[in-house]
């Protein structure tokens, strides 16, 4: 018998079991974790470094950075937002630093500290850890909490609890979002977000490990056009959605980094639809478009006309990357900016800013795998996390169907639903008679 149970003993269900036995400490409180370990994916986060945050504060702003969840979340941002998390750490001892591009990772490098916080927090409060603990049924048991009553029954393939209140946060838990559409919930079928490209492509062969800030688009295939156009109308997304500018990282499969990370968010949908096969448009020089860098192009051979196009540092870009591109113009190694043609000099021009790469499959961003779908967010009250079907039943993370681009704002979705929902469970338990 607890005063209420959390579900999933992640980021999430650690966050709000804290906050509800920090606000009062007479509740009785469980975490129940379905495998033998808890806090795995937190990890694993940021390549062990566990990107906590990011240092955008402003709600409207950061929401942005949610390719599902951006209209529901600016309200729980004003609530509870990226200084908030920060000053949740810093009062238990963790210094977190913020990095150039406004990610945040505690002052160690390690998400061990992260954990160890966490675990010492539930053991300080008093909360029960329960491991091995895989849900098998929720049932509600229509009580009346305001005399005491337990509303709640979860079964576990080892016990079955009672609680008044549950909060689930099980992340992307098949299982238990079959059991929440069971109980009514509409659950918005998850598909793989935050993934990379599959591209073989002869310009990028041999150059794994480039990396060079680039705008990328994705495109149509000639083969796919009509069903890319019904995929844009049906989750009423804009073409401009789809065009991201950042860092482009080469690999042996493809390409990465976060401007390709921040597109498969965005995409999530349609490049399902797409079966994973597309293209993408990238302009390797942004401040420039075609017209422009032509006019550039025929600047540079005016004045560097004896020296080789292969050996000129025209451009801030990888040498690597520049040899490629300009063999793909029909450029060869020896060719002086005097001696090439217009049409090679126009096929430099559009490799450098509109070069089309063919799309074949995806690969999972390391460990660090994130869904679109969830809990349909219509049936959530945001001022609170607690569902609309069911009182007594709250959400936090990844249940619901909110994800958002790498940089940390995955994790804040978390604490921010764990702190609401925390909120309004003790409220509820300690203010009723």
């Amino acid at each position: 018998m607890f005063d209420v149970i959390v579900l999933g003993g992640g980021a999430a269900g650690f966050y709000g079991a804290i906050h509800i036995a920090e606000r009062n400490p007479k509740l009785k409180i469980a975490i129940l974790e379905r495998g033998k370990e808890v806090l795995t994916k937190v990890k694993v986060s940021g390549g062990g470094r566990c990107n906590v945050a990011h240092a955008e504060f402003d709600p409207k702003e950061i929401s942005k950075n949610y390719p599902r969840g951006e209209r529901e979340l600016v309200g729980p941002f004003h609530t509870y937002c990226s200084g908030d998390t920060m000053a949740f750490f810093e009062k238990r001892g963790i210094q977190l630093n913020i990095e150039a591009d406004g990610r945040m990772f505690p002052a160690t490098n390690s998400s061990q500290t992260i954990i160890d916080c966490f675990l010492q927090e539930t053991d300080r409060l008093g909360i029960k850890v329960l491991k091995n603990s895989s849900i098998i049924g929720i049932t509600s048991l229509d009580g009346n909490t305001a005399k005491g009553d337990y509303s709640w029954a979860i079964k576990t393939i080892r016990n079955t609890y009672q609680a008044k209140k549950i909060l689930v946060a099980t992340g992307s838990n098949p299982k238990i979002w079959e059991l929440l559409r069971q109980m009514g919930h509409t659950i918005i079928a998850p598909v793989p977000s935050l993934f990379t490209f599959n591209i073989k492509d002869e310009r990028i062969t041999g150059i794994q490990g480039v990396s060079t800030n680039a705008n990328i688009q994705i495109i149509p295939s000639k083969v796919n056009n009509g069903k890319f156009k019904a995929a844009l109308k049906k989750y009423s997304i804009q073409s401009s959605d789809l065009e991201s500018e950042g860092p482009l990282l080469i690999t042996h499969w493809g390409m990465s980094g976060p401007g390709i990370l921040r597109l498969s968010a965005w995409g999530a949908r349609i490049l399902n639809e797409l079966n994973y096969n597309f293209s993408i448009k990238i302009n390797w020089l942004p401040a420039y478009h075609e017209e422009g860098l032509l006019r550039q192009l025929q600047q540079i051979k005016e004045i560097e006309g004896r020296k080789t196009i292969l050996r000129t540092k025209a451009f801030d870009l990888p040498k690597r990357l520049w040899g490629s591109l300009v063999k793909a113009a029909q450029i060869s190694d020896t060719d002086k900016w005097a001696d090439i043609s217009k049409i090679q000099l126009q096929n430099l021009a559009k490799q450098l800013t509109g070069s089309t790469f063919r799309v074949d499959g995806k690969s999972t961003f390391k460990e660090e795998f994130v869904t679109a779908g969830g809990v349909d967010l219509k049936e959530i009250n945001f001022k609170t996390y607690e569902s609309k079907i069911h009182p007594g039943l709250y959400f936090a993370g990844e249940v619901i169907n909110v994800d958002a681009i790498t940089g940390g704002f995955n994790f804040q979705n978390a604490w921010t639903g764990a702190y609401i929902a925390a909120q309004a469970i003790t409220m509820e338990l300690t203010h009723k008679p």
